[in-house]
């Protein structure tokens, strides 16, 4: 699939469409806003600290990942397909007063010009709106350093991520817009493993994310049948 191929153009235009609603943590966006620090710490105990470190965030959006990094000492560039996006997460930094590189491109693209160039390399939330997400996780790979780490997240497929990540969250509890995931896109541990292993890396840990509706609270866990975060690293 060429670098081209792998961007859907409807995935780009439903965030192009909400975009000026990213830092506003009752929109859309507001589980991203709660789950943030989850991942946040989830990194930095993957990745033994990320102060100094030089990070790079696929699919940043609009910088809520990427500016927490850099709040936490990191030297982060962020990327991603959706221009709007992009521009709100560049406006935002005269509000955080950051520094973080944004850039409009794909990582296939990015990999031709920055391969080993990364201590850590992220893309959560991300692979279930690209039409090959395994071309996402090679050119990832290519971007870290022999001791870089991969940290990844998405949801997993069968009957309960179907009910809870769809019918749940976007049809009776409305976290979501409708719309927002297809099942058909979301992806087993075992097929994101099967990737890794491919392009010679260990898959290091694998952790679930829950949502409690009642308490409204999400938590990290050995439950990893409908959100889950996994981190990597090369074959020693």
């Amino acid at each position: 699939m060429s670098v081209e191929a792998n961007v859907d153009a409807a995935e780009i235009e439903k965030f192009q469409s909400i975009a000026s609603r990213w830092w506003d943590r009752e929109s859309e966006f507001k589980p991203l806003h709660d789950i943030n620090p989850l991942r946040v710490d989830y990194i930095e105990k993957q990745a033994s600290a990320i102060a100094g470190k030089k990070i790079l965030d696929v699919g940043c959006g609009g910088g809520i990942l990427a500016e927490a990094l850099a709040h936490k000492g990191a030297r982060v560039t962020g990327i991603d397909m959706a221009d709007l996006s992009l521009q709100v997460a560049k406006l935002h930094l005269h509000e955080s007063g950051l520094d973080i590189d944004y850039r409009l491109t794909t990582v296939e693209a990015f990999a031709e010009d920055n391969a080993a160039g990364f201590d850590i390399v992220t893309c959560l939330e991300m692979l279930e709106h690209v039409p090959d997400p395994a071309s996402i996780i090679e050119s990832a790979s290519r971007l870290l350093k022999p001791d870089g780490m991969l940290i990844l997240s998405t949801l997993n497929r069968n009957p309960k991520s179907f009910a809870l990540a769809i019918l749940g969250a976007e049809y009776i509890l409305r976290m979501l817009p409708r719309g927002t995931h297809e099942y058909k896109k979301f992806i087993k541990p075992s097929e994101m493993a099967s990737v890794l292993r491919a392009n010679g890396l260990r898959l290091c840990d694998t952790t679930g994310m829950s949502y409690n509706p009642l308490t409204k609270n999400y938590s990290l866990g050995r439950d990893i049948d409908v959100n889950y975060l996994m981190s990597a690293r090369f074959d020693d």
